[in-house]
């Protein structure tokens, strides 16, 4: 069939010449996915949780273990992960091969909406088609390489973002659950459990972000937020409990600094580095 000139003179219709259009993006999008080993969802169903500080932790422990990893930031209106790597700053470059996503002094390759941004405080107006068209895009035409690891930090919610990246990523690993111990927010993780399960797409488990506060002074666990409401959701849900991760005041001074936590002496390196074992383990 010959190219549509835009016009639609050389194509039997402009439905047809979306079909055909979608069709070669997700041909597209099938070879760069083929490239990457290991595809992972972090989701949570309630903001706030810690989902981007856990994406960014998770692989920068995998990056220490010498591993190739990649992060999509998928939260198109809220972009905050080249901040949280220090690497805001850094403009990415295209060819005639696709977009090359910036790489942090760790190695982590990352790309985000927030790099095509006018400046850091202009917000994304945009409504659902044009945002998944976005996430498509970055899934097609981004040079990511061969890769063992893909994290994809996706926005709150079960909505356009989330089906959008659950259903365009061929042979996705599954997704990691983020929550914080209290009942609103295990109600909201429950969602996303069950929109994985919606839509056939395998589940890591959950992860208990904020489970205790790190007592700067004495370095005692304190629970201001509860304790073990990720654990019970999981038992609940049967999916597995990936690990507890406390709050600890060197993780926003880290993010302030555009390091990740796991690169400091802090509790919640120790624990990130088991949840990266399990879910390692896991994928095997």
């Amino acid at each position: 069939m010959a190219e549509c000139d835009g016009n639609h003179k050389s194509c039997s219709s402009k439905d047809t010449c979306s079909r055909n259009a979608l069709e070669i993006q997700d041909a597209k999008i099938k070879g760069n996915m083929g490239k990457i080993k290991h595809k992972i969802a972090i989701l949570s169903g309630k903001g706030g949780v810690g989902k981007s500080t856990v994406t960014v932790n998770l692989a920068a422990v995998l990056s220490s273990m010498g591993k190739k990893v990649g992060i999509l930031d998928g939260d198109i209106h809220g972009p905050n992960i080249p901040k949280m790597l220090g690497v805001e700053d850094i403009q990415p470059y295209a060819d005639e091969n696709g977009i090359y996503p910036v790489t942090t002094p760790e190695g982590i390759k990352v790309i985000s909406i927030s790099y095509f941004l006018p400046n850091k405080d202009t917000p994304v107006l945009w409504r659902g088609p044009k945002i998944s068209g976005a996430l498509r895009q970055f899934l097609s035409d981004v040079v990511w390489g061969d890769l063992d690891y893909l994290l994809i930090d996706t926005p709150p919610g079960t909505g356009d973002i989330q089906i959008t990246l659950l259903q365009s990523i061929p042979d996705i690993d599954g997704v990691v659950i983020v929550t914080t111990p209290e009942e609103v927010a295990i109600l909201d993780a429950k969602k996303s459990i069950m929109m994985a399960k919606t839509t056939n797409t395998p589940i890591l488990g959950i992860i208990e972000n904020m489970g205790g506060f790190v007592c700067p002074h004495c370095g005692e666990v304190v629970d201001i937020f509860g304790k073990g409401g990720g654990e019970r959701a999981a038992n609940e849900l049967n999916v597995d409990f990936l690990g507890r991760i406390p709050l600890d005041i060197k993780a926003r001074e880290a993010s302030d600094r555009g390091v990740p936590m796991v690169s400091l002496d802090c509790t919640a390196s120790e624990e990130f580095k088991k949840i990266v074992e399990k879910i390692i383990k896991k994928l095997k």
